[in-house]
């Protein structure tokens, strides 16, 4: 590390072991740089033997032993050319959201070993220019340290939360390893910074992971995380969606938690099941809270009420229902599925409780 020749400013921030990455992260934040979200390469010193933009897929890295390409092995991340004879390899990232504060890093080398990337850091600016960001390339431009230079290893994951999260907001990241090699996939954990209208009365989803919603709890996601409800579109298959194991026990139901990303009077709310066509809920139940109590509501706490009358659900289709209260604030919203299946997304559209 003594050799590098790209110095960053020291960043505090504590190792997290690979099997606490995703409970240490993931209750709290978001992958702010995440394709599925909206997170986009803009540009890389190379990409020789595999895509930069591998790094940002939604999904764990897979391995396909013995595929091979024109370049060689096929790997599931990114990879560089051997022998780079500058500081480091670099990717420039923008944010899916409008811009974020950062809380975390993940660097996931799985299935890279003998190639992986000996080390990383992450830079950070704030910049409504790409190109001008993109034309700073591998110089030190107007990039600041998020995550200082940190020693990786092979086929492992690896997490950093930082002492202090981050106070400024972000809109761009660049990953840099040093000096080569590959990285299969590159996490951003932190707390989008929407920008909301000054219309107080505008209503728009107050659970959108870009207007700062966060899943942050759910009985079960054995086949689809609780993060799916909140994102963009409508997904491309049942993979980008939350789906629970079937149940057995009879009165069962599941159960997923978002906080709004502002407390906000519900006007309205769509819950949507496309392509769950054979493991679509029987029925969906919604309830809020204004909880002003510490951390996040259990699913018991105190305070729950509906707000929607039940929905018998169908398949691959959008179910839109009214709100029962309009003129209360509330903080967060628990959709019941009774008594397991899949959703893709919830929408709560609100206005703002200013």
């Amino acid at each position: 590390m003594d050799d590098i020749e790209y110095k960053l400013k020291p960043v505090k921030a504590t190792p997290v072991a690979a099997g606490e990455i995703d409970t240490t992260f993931r209750s709290s934040c978001i992958d702010l740089i995440s394709a599925a979200l909206g997170g986009k390469v803009l540009g890389f010193s190379d990409e020789w033997f595999a895509e930069a933009s591998n790094l940002l897929t939604p999904t764990a890295p897979i391995r396909q032993p013995g595929k091979m390409v024109y370049t060689g092995a096929w790997y599931d991340g990114w990879e560089t050319r051997r022998h780079n004879t500058a500081p480091f390899d670099w990717v420039v990232i923008r944010l899916g959201v409008a811009s974020g504060t950062v809380e975390g890093v993940e660097v996931d080398t799985a299935f890279f070993s003998g190639n992986h990337a000996p080390a990383i850091s992450v830079e950070g600016c704030f910049n409504l220019n790409d190109e001008e960001v993109l034309a700073w390339k591998g110089a030190r431009g107007g990039w600041e340290p998020i995550l200082s230079i940190q020693e990786c290893g092979p086929s492992q994951r690896f997490g950093w939360k930082l002492d202090d999260p981050t106070q400024k907001k972000y809109t761009h990241v660049r990953l840099n390893m040093y000096p080569d090699g590959g990285i299969a996939r590159f996490r951003l954990f932190g707390h989008a910074v929407p920008v909301f209208p000054d219309d107080k009365d505008v209503i728009f989803d107050l659970a959108a992971a870009q207007n700062g919603g966060v899943a942050v709890s759910c009985s079960d996601q054995h086949f689809g995380t609780k993060d799916n409800l909140i994102l963009p579109g409508r997904g491309k298959d049942m993979g980008d969606g939350w789906e629970t194991a079937r149940s057995r026990t009879r009165g069962h139901v599941d159960w997923a938690i978002i906080r709004l990303g502002a407390p906000g009077y519900i006007q309205s709310f769509v819950v949507d099941t496309a392509h769950f066509r054979g493991n679509f809920p029987q029925q969906v139940k919604l309830e809020a809270i204004e909880w002003k109590g510490e951390g996040e509501p259990a699913a018991d706490a105190e305070g729950w009420t509906e707000v929607a009358e039940p929905i018998k659900c169908s398949p691959d289709r959008e179910h839109p229902v009214e709100s029962l209260i309009k003129d209360k604030p509330f903080t967060h919203v628990k959709l019941i599925i009774v008594p397991d299946g899949g959703v893709k997304r919830l929408r709560v559209f609100a206005k703002r409780a200013v």
